[in-house]
């Protein structure tokens, strides 16, 4: 299967996950396009967009998996990412290398399975890797058991696990790999990816 992967630039891209997000019942706090903006105005950042027929027998492509993700810096000023940051000093090197944060993503329910998240997380590997990217690390909750599941056929390694002692399924999960020219030699799907403004 070849999937087409549009990759936005960031405002008509804050729109289009703010649009997808409304799919996702599990997502209690789901991102407005002006939280996106706030989050990537001043950093290097990519929103891809796997698309898809809506139907067998329909040739309009629609939105049914997106990855959004931005470079991560040692020294952040946003509240939210300097604490990101102060959970993985000492998992993750930041000295001297580029780190690139894999922020928020998913696959609508009724498209899940067939690969389209395994082909964002390919495009967004190779994007980064051709920006000079060293490491790419994300994070989740003990909760999300598939999620769990997906970054582990993806073979993301985990870095740190940051226990909730009230609640052990709101525990929180760092995972990371490596980016370079082996990994993206071994991605597997094919891929068409468009442009759009």
């Amino acid at each position: 299967m070849e999937h087409v992967v549009r990759q936005y630039g960031l405002e008509a891209g804050a729109l289009e996950v703010q649009y997808i997000e409304e799919n996702f019942s599990e997502f209690r706090n789901r991102k407005m396009a002006d939280d996106i903006l706030g989050r990537l105005a001043d950093r290097e950042c990519l929103i891809l967009l796997s698309m898809a027929p809506a139907s067998e027998h329909d040739d309009e492509l629609i939105p049914v998996a997106f990855k959004v993700g931005h470079e991560l810096k040692e020294f952040e000023t946003q509240a939210e990412l300097v604490d990101l940051v102060s959970q993985l000093i000492g998992c993750v090197n930041f000295s001297d290398r580029k780190v690139f944060y894999s922020w928020i993503g998913g696959t609508r329910k009724e498209w899940r399975g067939v690969g389209h998240y395994r082909a964002l997380t390919e495009q967004q590997e190779d994007w980064a890797h051709q920006h000079g990217y060293h490491e790419l690390v994300v994070k989740t909750k003990n909760k999300f058991y598939p999620m769990r599941s997906t970054l582990d056929h993806l073979n993301f390694n985990v870095v740190k696990l940051q226990p909730n002692l009230k609640d052990t399924r709101e525990s929180k999960l760092y995972l990371s790999k490596r980016i370079g020219a082996e990994l993206i030699r071994g991605h597997k799907t094919l891929r068409t990816i468009e442009e759009s403004s």
